[in-house]
């Protein structure tokens, strides 16, 4: 069984490569189950699929300045924007998949913390249509 350290994960979100300010992804797609029991099931609980969904989850190291994070995200507020997602920054192959899709931004957290905390940010956008999976 292959084992794998998360190191260099790549991470764009509205063609911005942001693996430099982000130090935490996680994808997550999911499939509603829509229960379908009738009497013939005979007492057993049937489900089938429903509409898919998922949620792309980031943390970002704040930084304010001019062309930093901040300035990225602040315009993309309310918009669906394309993200790409890989487990390392090498190119896609059948070792290294690459996910993307559509997210919608609607959310941003200026400031978030503790006093003597770093300044991070955490986010957590919707996705908005197919989530793909792709190795070439």
């Amino acid at each position: 069984m292959a084992k794998m350290v998360l190191l260099a994960a790549f991470i764009s979100l509205a063609s911005n490569d942001l693996s430099d300010r982000a130090r935490k992804a996680e994808l997550t797609v999911e499939v509603e189950d829509k229960d379908v029991t009738t009497y013939a099931s005979l007492g057993w609980k049937e489900v089938i699929g429903g509409l898919k969904s998922g949620e792309l989850g980031l943390e970002f190291l704040q930084d304010v300045a001019a062309t930093e994070i901040d300035s990225i995200m602040w315009p993309l507020l309310g918009q669906v924007v394309p993200f790409v997602a890989r487990l390392d920054a090498a190119a896609k192959s059948a070792s290294n998949p690459e996910w993307a899709g559509n997210v919608l931004i609607n959310g941003w957290n200026p400031i978030e913390g503790s006093v003597g905390d770093e300044a991070s940010v955490s986010v957590s956008y919707p996705t908005s249509g197919a989530v793909t999976r792709t190795v070439a």
